[in-house]
Order: structure tokens, then C-alpha cells, then sequence
């Protein structure tokens, strides 16, 4: 089998990849990249379905702070190339952002895919080669193994990168094949891990036929991790046939998964009424109910009606119902018991990885020279809000630098 030879491969057309090209293109170097796909960016366009939110307008030092155990070793990649520079970039290519209410950033047509095309244009204007429906294979004998619709293609390249995503969202792409391929070459890897998911709750029949696709709407919740550290968020989720997903369940997911990783299973505490003091609230459910239901006491002195009393009722001993304080408790600190994570291929990301022991300051593997990687494959998570887009971005000019200082130095 004949095999082709290029300067410099990126293997994989998402953010990471596509911004790796471009560094390593903008220096008049040859680049080609090849994606599984039949189009490149198809989970950059996913997430643009409901408005493309690149990143967030936070103060620097709390935007670095989201990448929790990797906010430092990620910080410098994020001060070369991060919130500002994301926007400024966007704005070359046509497409201005703005600010919204909660601090995010989103381009102001809220789509992804007229940002994609102007990207794609650009990068082959600059020269960058793009081969779709090429489906990484692995190495051999030093060549890089690609399966296509009309058979096998080998390649060698003096530079490669990687930018193969986690193992979230399989049919897009991101399936972690690459993963044995890697540990075979001696890459210290991470286990991949659902991040940014839902979880399992355990749901009675009665509940899940009742109740499943129902919002839960304006809750706090807080819980202590098997650290014993305590967490506290705000916002709202959606009830699902198995458990909880949403807003919530992702900013928290991250501990969340850790204390069921250690624990078995963590306890979730919901406040049903926000703002409203738990004395006074007892005092109130406390009060004759006459002839009125439960259900409309409730609601009358409580604001618990719909999905939160039936939440109550799942997740409370039915005895509680009757004794106002115990039932005011709940309502301020409604014990919700989690099982488990939803699957990784469900996660909108993925923890675990590429190990970031295993790379040098370009990004380039230790173990493998000449190869690179960026992107959600690296050993990194983020909460949703902007964070991961970004992140992608930084790792993958990084890796793009990398590239050009390496054969820089090789030609001197």
C-alpha cells in the first residue's frame, strides 16, 4: 500500500483541530485535516442549536477558576488565547457577540453555522486541505491509518495533531476509539467520565409516568461531597424517566460524580421555596386546613403544587405529610438520593483523557514525539457557560504553536 507524505496532519475537524490548523496554516506551513465525519464541526454545530455560546465575560481569574484541579496548568494557554481573544477572533470573521443576561457570550445571530462557514473558508483560503469521511485507524509502521469510503489511506506527516474529542456523543465523532491506541504507544491516559450529565434518581413508576419531562423550576440546592466539602448552586432542572439533567445537574456534576464514584451514592438537598424562612413556613403549613386538601394547603401556604409536591411525596416518608415542621423541613431540604451518572455518550462532555503529565508546555506528547493533541481529549473538564468552547480553542492554537516551534527547530 502506498503511502502519502505531508508536512503536518490534524486529525479531527472540530474547534480544537480547526483552530490548530489555522495557527499552523497562518505561518505558510502545509496543513491537512481529516475528520470521521461527512462534514467537519458537526458538534460545534449541535451546541449552536440553541444559541452558540462561545464563552463567558466573567473577570479572568474567576473564568480560570471553572477548570477547578486544571485551572493552572490550563491558565496559560487561557491568558494566550481566551475570552476576549475568542470574541476578537470571532469579529474577524464577520461575527460580532454580545453579553447576555447571565454573562455568557453568544455570536448575536445566535447560530453556529455562519461562523463555521466563514471559518472554513478562511482556513482554505490560507491553503488548509480538508478530507472528510477519513476515520482514524491507529498507527503502523509509522504511518497514519485512515478508513475511507474508497478503503484504507496511509499518510505520514512530519507534525501531527490530534484533536479526536472525549466519548461523549459517538455518533458526532467523539467516541474515544483513540484511547488503547494511545495507552499501546505509552500515553499516561485518564479513564473518560461523564461531565456536564444527568443522573440516575431511582424514580418510582407512579412518579416517572407523571412527571417525566416536567421543569423544576427557581430551586437551590446544595451537597456535601465525599471530601466533605459543601456545594451550593441555584437554577433549575428537568425531571427525566430516570433521574435528573439540566442546569443544575451540570454545574454539579463534577462533585456529584466524584462522591458516587467514592460513596456509592450522593444526596442531593433541594430547597422547594427559596426565600422563604423555614420557622415562618412551618408556622403556615401549621395553621387548620379545614376541609381543604393537602394538596391545596399546600399550594395555598406553601407555593408547592405540580412537579415540587410531587417531589415531596417521592422522596419523603409518607408520615412527614402530616407533621407541618418535618414538612417544612423537607420542603427547605428536600433529600433527593442519586444513583449514578447518566452514560458518557449521553454527558454534553467528558472528563478524563490525555493525561496532562504526559504532554510538554506545546502540548506534545512525551512519549511520542512529533505528535500533539488539544482539545476535549486532553484530561480537563468545565462546567457548560461558555468554558468548554473555549478551552478547546486555547489547547488547540497551543498545539498549533507547538507544531510550528518543533519543525522550526527541526529545519534549523
Amino acid at each position: 500500500m502506498s503511502v502519502r507524505e505531508i508536512e503536518v496532519a490534524v486529525i479531527g475537524g472540530g474547534p480544537a483541530g480547526l483552530a490548530a490548523a489555522e495557527v499552523i496554516a497562518a505561518a505558510g506551513r502545509s496543513v491537512e485535516v481529516f475528520d470521521a465525519m461527512p462534514s467537519p464541526g458537526r458538534k460545534f454545530l449541535l451546541a449552536g442549536i440553541g444559541g452558540l455560546n462561545l464563552t463567558h465575560s466573567e473577570p479572568t481569574p474567576d473564568f480560570i477558576a471553572r477548570y477547578g484541579e486544571r485551572a493552572g496548568w490550563l491558565a496559560p494557554m487561557l491568558h494566550d488565547f481566551g475570552a476576549d481573544a475568542l470574541r476578537a477572533w470571532a469579529a474577524g470573521l464577520g461575527v460580532e457577540t454580545f453579553v447576555g443576561s447571565s454573562g455568557r457570550v453568544f455570536p448575536t445571530a445566535m447560530k453556529a453555522a455562519p461562523l463555521l462557514r466563514a471559518w472554513l473558508y478562511r482556513l482554505r483560503t490560507a491553503g488548509v486541505r480538508l478530507h472528510v469521511r477519513h476515520r482514524w485507524m491507529g498507527w503502523e509502521d509509522g504511518a497514519l491509518r485512515f478508513d475511507t469510503p474508497g478503503g484504507e489511506v496511509r499518510v505520514t506527516a512530519r507534525a501531527t495533531v490530534l484533536a479526536l474529542g472525549g466519548g461523549s456523543w459517538a455518533r458526532l465523532g467523539s467516541d474515544g476509539a483513540w484511547m488503547p491506541w494511545l495507552a499501546a504507544r505509552g500515553v499516561g491516559l485518564a479513564p473518560l467520565r461523564p461531565a456536564n450529565c444527568g443522573f440516575d434518581a431511582g424514580w418510582s413508576e407512579h412518579f416517572r409516568e407523571r412527571f417525566a419531562g416536567q421543569p423544576l423550576k427557581n430551586v437551590a440546592a446544595r451537597f456535601t461531597d465525599a471530601t466533605g466539602r459543601e456545594h451550593r448552586r441555584s437554577g433549575e432542572c428537568v425531571i427525566t424517566t430516570t433521574g435528573i439533567e439540566g442546569g443544575l445537574a451540570y454545574a454539579l456534576s463534577a462533585p456529584l460524580r466524584d462522591t458516587i464514584e467514592a460513596r456509592g451514592e450522593a444526596t442531593l438537598y433541594l430547597d422547594l421555596a427559596p426565600g422563604r424562612d423555614p420557622e415562618r413556613l412551618g408556622e403556615a403549613l401549621a395553621r387548620p386546613r379545614g376541609r381543604r386538601s393537602l394538596a391545596s394547603h399546600l399550594q395555598g401556604k406553601a407555593g408547592i403544587d405540580g412537579v415540587r409536591a410531587g417531589l415531596l411525596r417521592e422522596c419523603t416518608p409518607r408520615e412527614w405529610m402530616d407533621d407541618p415542621r418535618r414538612l417544612a423541613g423537607a420542603i427547605k431540604a428536600l433529600p433527593l438520593r442519586l444513583l449514578s451518572p447518566r452514560p458518557l455518550d449521553e454527558a454534553i462532555s467528558t472528563a478524563g483523557g490525555v493525561r496532562a503529565e504526559a504532554l510538554d508546555d506545546d502540548l506534545m506528547l512525551r512519549a511520542v514525539p512529533d505528535v500533539f493533541c488539544c482539545g476535549e481529549m486532553l484530561d480537563w473538564e468545565a462546567p457548560t457557560g461558555g468554558y468548554l468552547l473555549t478551552a478547546c480553542f486555547a489547547t488547540g492554537r497551543r498545539a498549533g504553536a507547538g507544531v510550528l516551534r518543533r519543525l522550526n527547530r527541526a529545519s534549523r
